[in-house]
């Protein structure tokens, strides 16, 4: 039986209207041509979303997170009103509060003084203002000593590694050992100058190892990251990998904590000076004033509450503050 030759490639599925050529086929699976001759097509622009989700970094992600996140905004206030009066507490006070008056000692709120006055006749408004100031300059500037030496030590222990980093671990355990009250009691108990200075070197002291344990630990980690080994098989020099790769990237942590521990220096500096060995008179300072108001506490307990009221709201706004940048720098709680 003679073999049938097959049919031609434009008939196979029949004719009618779904017959389709080769160049037929080829035309309708061709895109269209650009006008004019251009050529290939233009892929299609990005829209402002996705540029926007282009140029997003883990900085930009924290900020916009913070400024949704109500805890944030009532702290971020709280702080800068303080500041505010750190500055100029002339804006909301008017009085002296060194400016006392022994035979108003321990009276209630009158006009023109609404906390009352303290056992010494002093105007405890006028005072509590001030003494925002004491506990603002301390907190901030052993805040930034603390983390500058810690960070700097912490980074090269967790950098460099070796003997370096064994010494640097059993002086921390060393410094970790000291109570820090009592070691406020032993070292600013021999110091005479009445300024915020001691203090801060104190806290400086004895504060500066936390931040060294959780800088090491976070550069650690950063090193291990693929671009950090790209960039040192590069030839990368030990300045650059630390300050341009790793430094920028370990440094959330750091921020996090020493944010949080800007309160708890104000209530140390509130604790030495209400002990006797922070700030002493004529000083202003909140822990002064405690100390002072402690003993008529039934008697005029208006002395002791409001001081007491304004480094508690201190202490708590930058404590929330810290708790709000954490949440917002961990990409864990994303």
């Amino acid at each position: 039986m003679p073999e049938q030759p097959f049919p031609p490639e434009g008939v196979i599925a029949g004719g009618g209207a779904m017959d389709l050529s080769a160049t037929e086929a080829g035309t309708v699976r061709r895109p269209p041509a650009a006008p004019d001759g251009a050529g290939e097509p233009a892929p299609p622009a990005a829209g402002p979303a996705e540029t926007a989700d282009r140029n997003r970094s883990l900085w930009s992600d924290a900020w916009r997170d913070l400024r949704r996140n109500p805890v944030f905004l009532v702290s971020a206030l709280v702080i800068l009103f303080l500041a505010v009066i750190s500055v100029w507490p002339s804006l909301i006070a008017s009085g002296s509060p060194l400016k006392c008056d022994l035979a108003r000692a321990q009276q209630g709120s009158a006009p023109g003084h609404p906390f009352g006055f303290d056992g010494q006749g002093c105007d405890v408004y006028t005072r509590t203002v001030y003494g925002a100031r004491t506990s603002v300059v301390v907190g901030v500037c052993a805040t930034l000593g603390v983390a500058l030496l810690g960070s700097v030590l912490g980074a090269l222990a967790g950098f460099f590694g070796g003997w370096w980093d064994g010494v640097l671990s059993r002086i921390t355990d060393v410094f970790f050992a000291i109570p820090v009250v009592l070691g406020g009691l032993v070292l600013l108990s021999v110091v005479t100058a009445n300024s915020v200075w001691p203090v801060v070197g104190f806290i400086v002291l004895l504060g500066w190892p936390q931040i060294s344990r959780i800088a090491r630990g976070s550069v650690i980690t950063v090193q291990q990251n693929d671009y950090v080994q790209a960039a040192r098989a590069l030839g990368a020099s030990p300045a650059r990998l630390l300050l341009r790769h790793i430094a920028p990237n370990a440094v959330a942590p750091v921020i996090v904590v020493a944010t949080i521990a800007l309160g708890t220096y104000i209530a140390l500096e509130a604790t030495l000076s209400y002990l006797g060995v922070g700030l002493k008179p004529p000083s202003v300072s909140w822990g002064i004033d405690i100390s002072a108001a402690s003993p008529y506490v039934r008697t005029a307990p208006h002395a002791l509450l409001w001081p007491s009221g304004a480094l508690a709201v201190t202490v708590l706004a930058f404590i929330m503050l810290g708790d709000a940048v954490r949440d917002a720098l961990d990409p864990k709680l994303r």
